[in-house]
């Protein structure tokens, strides 16, 4: 989830800036709008989709989970809905940095960074404590964490920071980071689409081809 908000997304509205989507987008009354919920409803689609795909099989084939209680679906409903709203309109801010798709690694490195220390693959309590901090203000952490408290059992909250899953924290940074996304990333494609025109989009069709000859 964390991968498709902050990198998917930025890599698709890369390329599709360079293959004129978003000329043609631009040209509709509130095309970058439309385009934005357009791809957030689509990404969140795809996402749920996939994460059911894992999900469903892990109930039966790894024991000790609590997803067997209406609290815990619940939990996981609200977390995976204001997660991906949380991350997926910062992956639309990072794609709009960039015009071409080959030098993306370089803006969503810093993404790749924000993944490592959200304490999803390592434990974030052997951090050391300013690190700690940083995670803590983006949503990957939280979103991590929001995870792990629908699907793991109530005693292993004891091994979190706080010795609690923080239901309210992470709903309140979820949901600021949601609210920040949903009003900057309408602005700053707005003034990326400003750029764009027909000649700078076959520009890049012309260097494309280039590069594959």
């Amino acid at each position: 989830m964390a991968f498709t908000g902050l990198v998917t997304l930025a890599m698709t509205l890369t390329v599709e800036r360079e293959d004129g989507t978003l000329l043609r987008a631009k040209a509709v009354p509130n095309g970058m709008l439309g385009y934005l919920v357009g791809k957030i409803v689509v990404m969140s689609g795809m996402t749920v989709v996939s994460l059911c795909l894992q999900l469903v099989p892990g109930l039966f084939l790894l024991d000790g989970l609590a997803a067997g209680t209406a609290g815990s679906w619940l939990t996981l409903a609200w977390v995976i809905l204001l997660g991906l709203v949380a991350t997926l309109p910062i992956g639309a801010i990072v794609g709009s940095l960039t015009d071409n798709p080959r030098s993306l690694g370089i803006v969503v490195l810093p993404l790749f960074g924000l993944i490592a220390t959200s304490g999803i693959f390592y434990p974030i309590d052997n951090l050391p404590g300013w690190l700690q901090g940083v995670a803590q203000v983006f949503p990957v952490y939280w979103l991590g964490l929001g995870m792990r408290s629908a699907l793991l059992p109530a005693g292993m909250a004891a091994v979190e920071l706080g010795h609690s899953w923080r239901h309210l924290e992470t709903l309140g940074v979820l949901g600021a980071w949601a609210i920040a996304g949903l009003v900057l990333a309408p602005v700053v494609l707005r003034r990326m689409a400003r750029r764009e025109s027909g000649s700078t989009v076959e520009r890049r069709r012309q260097q494309a081809v280039q590069r594959v000859r």
